[in-house]
């Protein structure tokens, strides 16, 4: 229960730093946080030994990544359902990958994380100074 509610309080108080430094003005805070959460399984799996696991977690990091990258190109609400869902993956992470690096209190740390800064983006998208789809085109 500790690690949950921790990270939700961490989430909250990024959210609350991004805002008061401004970091979330910018479309691309929300997406590279999805980034670096995805990028910690693989992390784990070096820590870990970096044997099999290493290839599901990177396919897995790729995914993410991606939904990253796609949400900044187009809505934000890719990025607030992909960090919800990156939270989803990490309830069931252990049943799918058998990752030894992964600590015991991630899972729940990282889903309340990940379904916290989901909502917290999806509050800034709907009364923020972004828009949730993007405005340029490149």
């Amino acid at each position: 229960m500790l690690p949950a509610l921790v990270g939700v309080g961490l989430a909250l108080a990024v959210a609350l730093f991004a805002r008061i430094v401004g970091f979330d003005r910018d479309r691309a805070f929300y997406p590279v946080v999805l980034v670096v959460v995805a990028s910690y399984y693989d992390l784990f799996a070096v820590m870990g030994g970096g044997g099999a696991d290493l290839v599901p977690e990177t396919i897995g990091f790729i995914a993410f990544a991606a939904a990253a990258a796609i949400g900044f190109r187009t809505s934000l609400w890719v990025v607030v359902a992909a960090l919800a869902a990156h939270g989803v993956f990490d309830f069931f992470h252990h049943a799918l990958v058998d990752n030894p690096g992964v600590p015991t209190w991630w899972p729940s740390w990282c889903l309340a994380y990940d379904v916290a800064a989901a909502a917290c983006l999806g509050a800034l998208i709907l009364k923020g100074p972004i828009t949730a789809r993007a405005t340029h085109s490149a």
